[in-house]
């Protein structure tokens, strides 16, 4: 069977089940994607060199397909010693076929290459809009390995149409997004967990 895009996906299961769940006819009200931004901030002391920046641009580039753009301060920020004009970060923001292809990766491919990964935390901001901090780039397949010293985190900000959180939660949670399980979820879990090998349930207190 043919693998299904997140594009086919979001026009086709993601759809009909999210008018199931949200109890909207309408298709034109359901939740959507509006767009993801993938953000690295510039590290004064470790990251503010040519080459640095040339790097962050050359595997921005290389796992959202599209050019990143550099952020300047607007004015001088004597505590963090920046002065106006200085870079402070590198930016993507990607929409429509190209955001699906990235997000389509990064839950099918990217996330499960976390060592040691359980799940992502299920808060949003309140508007049905999730982050993701990232603390290495070479976890997507089109980054080589490299030095220490050029490892950067980076932060994947994904905004949607949602109404709420809720919403917004739903939508993530049909695209396949590996959230951490509910509490109610993990208890059950654990108490599956307890089960001996004749089938009866083990009574923690036994």
């Amino acid at each position: 069977m043919a693998y299904a895009t997140l594009h086919d996906r979001l026009r086709g299961d993601i759809a009909k089940a999210l008018k199931k769940e949200l109890k909207i006819d309408n298709i034109h009200a359901l939740p959507r994607l509006s767009k993801v931004i993938v953000n690295v901030g510039i590290n004064k002391t470790k990251m503010d060199s040519k080459e640095m920046h040339e790097f962050i641009v050359d595997i921005l580039r290389r796992i959202t397909g599209q050019k990143p753009v550099f952020r300047a301060t607007r004015k001088a920020i004597s505590n963090f010693k920046t002065r106006e004009g200085s870079i402070v970060g590198v930016m993507v923001t990607l929409r429509g076929r190209q955001m699906e292809a990235f997000l389509d990766r990064l839950i099918s491919y990217v996330l499960p290459r976390i060592r040691d990964f359980r799940g992502l935390p299920t808060k949003l901001d309140g508007r049905g809009n999730y982050a993701i901090g990232l603390n290495d780039q070479t976890i997507f397949p089109e980054v080589p390995t490299t030095d220490a010293v050029k490892l950067f985190g980076m932060q994947i900000q994904i905004t949607t149409t949602a109404k709420n959180d809720e919403e917004g939660k739903a939508l993530l949670r049909l695209m396949g997004m590996p959230f951490l399980p509910s509490r109610k979820s993990a208890k059950s879990a654990s108490a599956l967990d307890q089960t001996d090998a004749s089938g009866d349930t083990v009574s923690p207190e036994a």
